[in-house]
């Protein structure tokens, strides 16, 4: 089931699969994929950089290119009309219909702190308007951030981060930034912190795509390792994780606002793990 928490904009998830296409086939371009949803190569472009929206007899074609049956498909429909209207009472009508179709677990994200940790953007955004020295003007925010967002977007991030005491109103587009800790405590929080780091790992497939090597650094390692190995490195990479904390505490005129994704884990196992009894039978 789709989460309304995690997409935001429906167009992100036709940029997810333009993204993960061209990682898998690097010869995969904007001229195949608007082939398949009907599509001239610019209209497409536009549609995936939220120029522009998915025209209506597209959107069939975008539930097959993209596998949404069910309530998935009913769901990425209304997203579609609410991302395409511009009344905003006829928006929160849909979006009320959205959640309405979302399992009852899902449904319990919506407070503004699982707010902050489904969407990747407030935590961003929340950093920016500190480097800004405390301005948040939506429309240089809009522009400030990649991959883009919507006006709309950056406007309910400054709510949530308003109503959680994360910036605090001084004047005009201009706010004192504080800091809060958030645990993970409880099965909806755990949800909403992997939605989050979920939406982290697409991110750097984007920027794979859209980001030159001279501005990431994203590279892999594969080991063979033993459990006491696997635990060592768990621990180094929290070593390192806070050293990297360390170090950008002493930086004092940020420029830049960076994701940096930690990821280990298993791909395959080989592990005997057939007990003596089981041996013994095998015999």
């Amino acid at each position: 089931m789709l989460n309304i928490d995690e997409i935001g904009d429906y167009r992100d998830l036709l940029k997810n699969f333009y993204v993960q296409k061209k990682l898998e086939f690097p010869l995969y371009s904007y001229k195949m994929m608007g082939q398949k949803l009907g599509l001239e190569t610019s209209q497409l472009f536009r549609i995936l950089n939220k120029v522009s929206h998915l025209p209506v007899q597209s959107v069939p074609l975008s539930k097959k290119l993209l596998g949404l049956k069910g309530r998935d498909g009913e769901l990425f429909e209304i997203l579609v009309a609410a991302g395409r209207t511009k009344s905003k009472a006829k928006k929160e009508k849909l979006y009320n219909m959205a959640l309405a179709l979302q399992d009852v677990s899902l449904r319990k994200l919506n407070s503004n702190e699982l707010l902050f940790l489904s969407k990747w953007w407030i935590p961003v955004i929340r950093f920016i308007i500190e480097i800004n020295g405390g301005k948040a003007n939506v429309n240089t925010l809009v522009k400030q951030i990649t991959p883009a967002i919507s006006k709309e977007q950056v406007e309910e991030a400054i709510k949530v981060l308003k109503e959680l005491n994360l910036i605090t109103p001084l004047a005009s587009e201009r706010y004192a930034v504080s800091t809060a800790n958030f645990t993970s405590a409880g099965l909806p929080k755990i949800t909403a912190i992997r939605s989050y780091q979920n939406q982290l790992l697409t991110l750097s497939q984007n920027a794979l795509v859209n980001i030159s090597p001279e501005e990431r650094n994203i590279s892999s390692l594969m080991a063979c390792v033993d459990k006491d190995c696997f635990e060592d490195l768990v621990e180094m990479t929290q070593e390192f994780r806070r050293q990297v904390q360390k170090r950008v505490a002493d930086v004092a005129k940020p420029e830049q606002v960076i994701q940096f994704v930690f990821s280990l884990f298993p791909v395959a196992d080989i592990s005997d793990k057939v007990s003596p009894k089981e041996k013994e039978k095998l015999k």
